[in-house]
């Protein structure tokens, strides 16, 4: 009798600590799952353990090596301990199989084709500049500005904090990024989680305009939650066989958070190939989830595949083109992504953009690449030119005596021109200026205190290297009379800006290019070819055909 309450106490005691091990570390129970078999093979252990001290039981050491040694032969021979010793070398083998038999150096061939690029136009594919698209801000400079919202909400600051999670997505066509609010500390989530999280915050990152979103109810699920309502908890619970990637934080067109939740898919033996094969939808505020394969995932949804994951695919394309010895040895043909990525928005989608070079390390771009993270469209631009760090360190260059620095470049369309837009900051993280740098001739840069003014000079220089796009492709022409006239100083050169009846553009018309239009005046006919922009156009010729 003594054996069996011995036996059924150690019994209960693994099954407390399986329960506690489980419902910290949430493994998935999945074969697909690395952490599904650490999970088996501590369970091994521990047994392994536990059998073999019984075994011990009334053995003591003698202090004889020889005689301590055969003591343990004997044990580890007992049928029992032996059994559980095969199990767990026999579990560890398949698990360390499984590795090698998954990965690129016996499957190089599967893991290229993972992604399939196709060749883009990038004039076609990239629309031209428009101002209130453009995320003038990078993720540092979202989080000063959110602390800095968060530090004006008196009745929330010191119970709340913002989260450093800043999801980029596009609401209604715009840029912006997202981010909930947190528990300040322990004792602030016992206080308030009945409540739950009252707001997030949103940042417009084109027009820098940062709004706190209340919320009633608040979010409830969430990753600064504690037990059952803490959102992988919530989610293992839920779905025990799914394998979740990163979780990003969205809001849908009317504003209602979600977590979306991708899930890992195995494509390539137990461990090697992934993707994503489903998503899982969770109303942060009550907690509701819905399950959908990719294919099905709503537009509004503007991360499905993690960047990190979509470059590494794109990575395993370029690098295994001739096989894993080649990427290893040779290298012939091998081509990789930059370091670092950014963001485009397009077609109510954001893509992750990074360059592509070649493995050996110089400090050019071969090409570019566009990828969707919701549907994981991939679109690859054959274009030679500097890679990013070149040209932030060209635009850095242009501003060295006020040790400005530059983030990480967005690629833009202007005139036609695949084009390098960098904000540069100072030392405090505010944005102070913008620069713009041509790929394909980098030592083409302009630098202004606002993205207007800078494009303006960004053409200029392009036209004075007699750039066919800007000349031709990227201008239009209009005639009419002038209605009104005004004049500018920017930067020390002055601007003549021009209205015609019956348009509603204003044009820009530099005085030290356009000397002609000092004998304008208002009822006098132009012919002008411009450039299109917001708020004003850049003049490329104007012409004065009469009173």
């Amino acid at each position: 009798m003594k054996h069996w309450k011995r036996t059924g106490a150690i019994f209960l005691g693994v099954l407390f600590l399986i329960g506690i091990y489980y419902y910290v570390s949430l493994p998935a129970i999945n074969v697909h799952a690395k952490g599904f078999w650490t999970f088996i093979l501590s369970l091994l252990a521990v047994l392994l353990v536990i059998v073999a001290v019984r075994a011990m039981s009334g053995r003591n050491p003698r202090g004889n090596i020889a005689e301590d040694l055969r003591h343990v032969k004997e044990i580890t021979g007992k049928k029992s301990v032996k059994c559980m010793l095969i199990l767990f070398c026999a579990v560890f083998l398949f698990y360390i199989g499984g590795s090698i038999l998954s990965s690129p150096i016996v499957n190089a061939k599967r893991y290229q084709k993972l992604l399939q690029p196709e060749t883009g136009d990038f004039t076609e594919d990239v629309e031209q500049v428009n101002y209130n698209q453009i995320p003038l801000l990078d993720k540092d400079s979202a989080e000063l500005l959110g602390n800095r919202k968060m530090g004006s909400m008196v009745d929330m600051v010191s119970q709340f904090e913002v989260s450093s999670i800043y999801s980029q997505i596009n609401v209604k066509g715009r840029p912006v990024r997202v981010t909930p609010l947190v528990y300040a500390s322990p004792i602030k989530w016992l206080t308030n989680q009945k409540q739950g999280i009252p707001a997030y915050i949103t940042i417009d990152m084109a027009t820098q305009n940062t709004e706190l979103t209340k919320l009633s109810p608040g979010i409830r699920y969430s990753e600064s939650e504690y037990f059952n309502r803490n959102i992988y908890r919530h989610l293992r619970f839920r779905y025990p066989t799914y394998i979740f990637d990163q979780l990003s934080f969205e809001i849908d067109d009317e504003g209602t958070p979600y977590w979306i939740c991708p899930v890992k898919k195995f494509t390539i033996g137990l461990f090697g190939g992934q993707t994503i094969g489903k998503v899982v939808l969770c109303n942060a505020v009550t907690g509701e989830c819905k399950s959908m394969p990719v294919e099905e995932c709503p537009t509004w949804v503007d991360r499905v595949y993690p960047a990190d994951l979509l470059i590494e695919l794109y990575d395993y394309h370029g690098t295994l083109v001739h096989g894993f010895l080649n990427s290893v040895l040779g290298q012939k043909g091998c081509l990789k992504t930059t370091e670092g990525y950014n963001y485009l928005a397009l077609d109510d989608d954001v893509w992750v953009y990074t360059g592509v070079t070649s493995v050996s390390g110089d400090r050019s771009n071969v090409g570019f690449v566009l990828i969707n993270q919701r549907t994981r469209e991939t679109r690859y631009y054959e274009v030679a030119g500097a890679e990013e760090y070149s040209a932030m360190e060209s635009a850095e260059g242009q501003v060295q005596n006020l040790g400005y620095k530059a983030t990480f470049p967005l690629l833009l369309n202007i005139a036609d021109e695949p084009t390098y837009f960098i904000a540069l900051k100072d030392n405090a993280g505010l944005v102070k200026k913008y620069a713009m740098v041509n790929i394909q001739k980098y030592q083409n840069v302009a630098i202004g205190d606002t993205v207007a003014a800078c494009e303006q000079t960004y053409i200029k220089l392009l036209k004075a290297g007699g750039n066919a796009a800007t000349d031709e492709q990227g201008a239009q022409k209009i005639e009419g009379a002038i209605q009104r006239i005004a004049q500018g100083v920017i930067e020390g050169n002055t601007h003549f800006y021009l209205v015609l009846e019956d348009s509603d553009l204003i044009f820009d018309v530099p005085l030290t290019d356009y000397m002609e239009v000092l004998r304008c005046d208002v009822g006098d006919k132009v012919s002008i070819s411009y450039s299109p922009g917001e708020p004003v156009s850049t003049v490329l010729s104007l012409d004065v055909t009469g009173k």
